[in-house]
């Protein structure tokens, strides 16, 4: 019975606390998905360690984001050099393929800041192909997926090139996953 006493002390001791007054608390940060809403995937970060990695490929001429685990934080062009390898053989399993083969000739990434400049190897035309435009979509939208880049510019031979968007038309600004939101497979 005194056994039985103690545990009853004890578990009664456990209990919250009483105060005099009301005080107020503060919410843990959010932001806090709203009832029924979709929980977007988190944009990658740049930390050492397993993380993601962001590459768009192409399934029925739309742009489909693909989120692979890699051991680090790849580089921007370590990242764009693994687009140009193309999907997987499980992801080509999945109908994804790439526009980027032949119709895109990439030679090299270079951050500038938040911004990218790549540079496009050999000679070319600015025809704005449907194909051209999905390579670049995979281009642009594979590296602003990333934490650390906003824009993509796009060069040939030093000069600013124009680059197909979504809707058809010819930039020669830098271009941002928005260019190409029509192209992107909804999740």
């Amino acid at each position: 019975m005194g056994g039985a006493l103690v545990v009853l002390g004890l578990l009664g001791g456990c209990g919250v606390p009483t105060e005099d007054a009301p005080r107020a608390v503060a919410p843990p940060p959010g932001p806090f998905p709203s009832p029924g809403a979709v929980v977007g995937t988190p944009t990658p970060t740049l930390t050492a360690g397993r993380t993601t990695e962001v590459l768009c490929f192409v399934r029925d001429d739309r742009l489909v984001r693909v989120e692979r685990r890699v051991d680090g934080t790849p580089t921007v062009d370590a990242q764009l050099q693994h687009l140009l390898a193309g999907p997987t053989p499980a992801e080509r399993d999945t109908g994804l393929t790439t526009a980027l083969p032949g119709a895109v000739p990439v030679a090299a990434a270079r951050p500038r800041g938040t911004d990218v400049d790549v540079d496009l190897g050999g000679a070319g035309d600015e025809t704005g192909r449907s194909d051209e435009v999905l390579a670049f979509g995979q281009i642009v939208c594979t590296l602003t997926a990333r934490s650390d880049v906003d824009t993509v510019a796009f060069f040939r031979g030093g000069a600013p090139l124009g680059v197909p968007r979504a809707d058809g038309s010819l930039s020669r600004r830098p271009l941002a996953a928005d260019d190409y939101a029509g192209l992107v497979e909804p999740r």
